[in-house]
């Protein structure tokens, strides 16, 4: 849950407060370094330019003065000459933006195929589409939900079963009280402009995005200094304030897309959907724009079932809803969606994970913000190392980390296109410890699928104080120890004179102060005699003075310790992991004949919509009837699958089915024994008919492998009519 600006470089977030919608901090501006090879052509191409037409105004001034017709025509080579030079060095420009990422062209090829791909064989399509449908909103077809399915079957089995966690399930509704402590009635905004004539609205740093984006892509003939203002813009957008925002759209003079009308300055629209409990809606409510608040609000009760114990962690799947400004992207920016997320209660002052060692070794792509500062890449680090040496604060956020790589790589996701990246400062909510995010790379760029933060405290406090309930933990000592504690005394006169209907949530935010904050504001209030307190429940901060509030810490003898669990948490968003793995998965070879280019989904087994196709070679009982034992059998050993018996060639049922990313075809060509074909090899089997389904299964399930299954059973050549594809 970002609350404020969602960040541009990730297209999308999941929980983290905005540092700039709680407490702004102040902070340099991230440079981004410019290739070099970049930036020496952009000066090669400036120069050729002011060459080109200083030689044409040479040009326009000799024949002007009527000069001999032999240095005219020199003068025009020479100018013609410089032209092919201009057109030469923007050709290597262009090719360098191209290969280095930043350009479009063969990216949006790409993206349209799979797109094109996925809508014609209903993996997905746009919601109520005979009425036009509806931005942001889309429906699953056969086996987009067959995919989807196996997605969270195998989130369930990483994560839930795993681990142990305990699985709630709470209702979308959620009533504006719960929103309020959470902060997103106050504080989850985006930017948004309107065209000042038509009233159209468009999400502010989408604008400016894509004005930059696109003079960085198409423009040659921006300066070297210009491209680089324009990156650094990239770079800090999501930190501007409204103001800031505003001030670049009207420098760049950015109107409009489509009536090139002037624009409104920005300002937050809350994205959240508003609704009322009941017929008198006097219960005001929103749909829920996370899962992770209905966990918070049950920890209590699932503290006891859990016998009292941390860690423990806890785990919902379930819709979400944010009321885009401008949905675009397909999946990745949709108004309603599919979230998975894990919240890990542990004890603060103890985060260390019994099975950190089970991920310790592993090595992938990170991206610690010190090297984001500095500007270089991600590289490959050892997980035990980064932890150990503090780059990931602590080993639980880091054995979740590792478990996230697993699960996204198992799925299917090209680790080379995998990384996790490290929240800025400047991204950071002032009370969290540590945020890092699993970005995966596809045809729009990096894309935030998970994010893995360690918010500390704070959701449970913040529940506790609005509610008045205490969401606490307790210690029980083996002996009683002498302890100092911190007693904070509200003088209730004082505030309630300063505060009035006020009083009770300054007093209860208070009473909710850490250690830390507590001193703090004793050491303020006794060197300044005032100081500013933020009040979460009132969204704004108050000055409290010295007579209002009494602080000081006591010797006592407790027999346990009572203190509110730190929160480590996973938060997945389903429908983006799903895209990005149809683009990773997604691929062409050429047809038998070479005259076409065939579509081919590379799924795992573990996440195929559909795990086998079964085929009579020709349409006759024999074969029918031996097609239907195979698929009862597959049914049984619940396996997927499809009979195809249509009348084309086995070769074009293939094609039809390695389209829909089917891993593996039975093709019933006797009847007591048939051919396994694996989708990416194209290599064949033969086995008999009883093995059939029991090869299939231990194949699909992840008990053997291909290979496995090639080494162990005779090899069938597929002949001309089998891959006429």
């Amino acid at each position: 849950m970002r609350l404020f600006v969602l960040p541009l470089r990730q297209i999308f977030s999941f929980r983290q407060f905005q540092t700039n919608s709680i407490r702004r901090q102040s902070i340099a501006p991230i440079q981004i370094p410019m290739d070099a090879t970049e930036q020496s052509l952009r000066h090669s191409l400036s120069e050729k330019s002011s060459s080109v037409e200083a030689q044409g105004n040479a040009v326009r001034a000799l024949k002007a003065a009527r000069a001999a017709k032999p240095e005219i025509d020199a003068a025009i080579e020479l100018l013609n000459k410089l032209k092919l030079e201009k057109s030469a060095v923007e050709k290597q420009l262009q090719s360098t933006i191209t290969s280095s990422g930043n350009g479009s062209l063969n990216r949006e090829a790409f993206r349209q195929a799979v797109v094109n791909t996925l809508e014609r064989r209903l993996f997905y399509m746009p919601s109520f589409k005979i009425y036009r449908g509806v931005a942001g909103l889309f429906d699953y077809g056969p086996p987009g939900c067959a995919v989807k399915s196996n997605v969270l079957s195998f989130w369930r089995q990483h994560f839930i079963r795993e681990e142990s966690m305990l699985e709630v399930d709470c209702p979308c509704v959620t009533p504006e009280v719960v929103l309020k402590a959470s902060g997103h009635v106050d504080k989850f905004t985006d930017l948004m402009v309107k065209d000042e004539k038509t009233g159209t609205c468009f999400r502010a740093d989408h604008l400016l995005k894509d004005y930059c984006t696109e003079k960085l892509e198409k423009d040659l003939t921006i300066s070297a200094e210009k491209a680089a203002e324009l990156k650094d813009v990239l770079a800090v957008m999501e930190d501007y304030s409204p103001e800031e925002l505003g001030g670049k759209i009207n420098e760049y003079g950015i109107t409009a897309p489509d009536t090139k009308n002037p624009l409104s300055d920005p300002y937050p629209f809350n994205l959240m959907f508003q609704t009322s409990i009941g017929p008198s809606g006097l219960t005001p409510g929103y749909m829920r724009p996370e899962t992770a608040q209905g966990i918070f609000v049950n920890f209590k009760d699932l503290y006891y079932y859990n016998g009292r114990k941390l860690p423990f962690a806890a785990a919902q799947i379930g819709q979400a809803f944010r009321n885009e400004i401008s949905p675009r992207q397909g999946l990745l920016r949709v108004r309603e969606f599919t979230l998975a997320e894990i919240e890990h209660f542990v004890d603060p002052e103890n985060k260390s994970h019994p099975k950190f060692s089970e991920v310790a070794n592993l090595e992938f792509l990170m991206f610690p913000r010190e090297e984001q500062m500095s500007g270089q890449s991600a590289k490959k680090l050892c997980l035990g190392e980064a932890v150990s040496k503090g780059t990931v604060n602590n080993e639980t956020l880091g054995y979740f980390i590792g478990r996230v790589y697993l699960f996204l790589t198992r799925l299917g996701i090209d680790k080379e296109r995998l990384r996790f990246r490290q929240h800025l400062a400047n991204e950071m909510a002032h009370y969290a410890a540590d945020c890092w995010d699993a970005e995966i790379e596809s045809s729009y760029g990096w894309i935030e699928c998970v994010g893995i933060a360690d918010r500390s405290a704070y959701d449970l406090r913040a529940h506790s104080e609005k509610s008045g309930v205490a969401l606490v933990a307790e210690e029980k000592y083996a002996e009683p120890k002498e302890v100092e504690k911190l007693v904070i005394t509200p003088v209730k006169k004082e505030l309630g004179l300063a505060f009035k209907g006020s009083q009770k949530n300054v007093v209860e935010a208070l009473e909710a102060m850490n250690e830390q904050e507590a001193m703090e504001m004793k050491a303020t209030l006794e060197s300044k005699g005032e100081v500013e307190f933020e009040v979460c429940t009132l969204g704004k901060n108050v000055i409290i003075k010295k007579n209002m509030v009494s602080i000081s810490k006591e010797k006592k003898k407790e027999h346990q310790r009572v203190f509110t669990p730190s929160v480590i948490e996973p938060s997945f968003g389903i429908g983006r992991i799903i895209y990005c793995l149809y683009e990773h998965c997604f691929s062409t070879r050429p047809s038998k004949a070479g005259d076409e280019q065939l579509n081919v989904f590379r799924f795992p087994p573990l996440v195929a919509p559909i795990k086998c196709t079964v085929f009579p070679l020709v349409q006759n009982q024999q074969f029918e009837e031996a097609t239907k034992v195979i698929s009862k059998e597959l049914t049984s050993a619940g396996i997927s699958h499809k009979i195809d018996i249509t009348g084309t060639s086995i070769g074009k049922r293939y094609a039809r089915t390695d389209e829909l990313g089917v891993p593996f075809a039975i093709t019933v060509d006797s009847d007591t024994s048939v051919t396994i074909r694996e989708r990416d090899s194209k290599d064949q089997v033969r086995v008999t008919l009883k093995e059939a389904a029991s090869v299939v299964s231990s194949v699909a399930e992840g008990k053997k492998t291909w290979q496995d299954v090639w080494a162990n059973f005779p090899h069938h050549s597929s002949s001309a009519a089998d891959e006429d594809e």
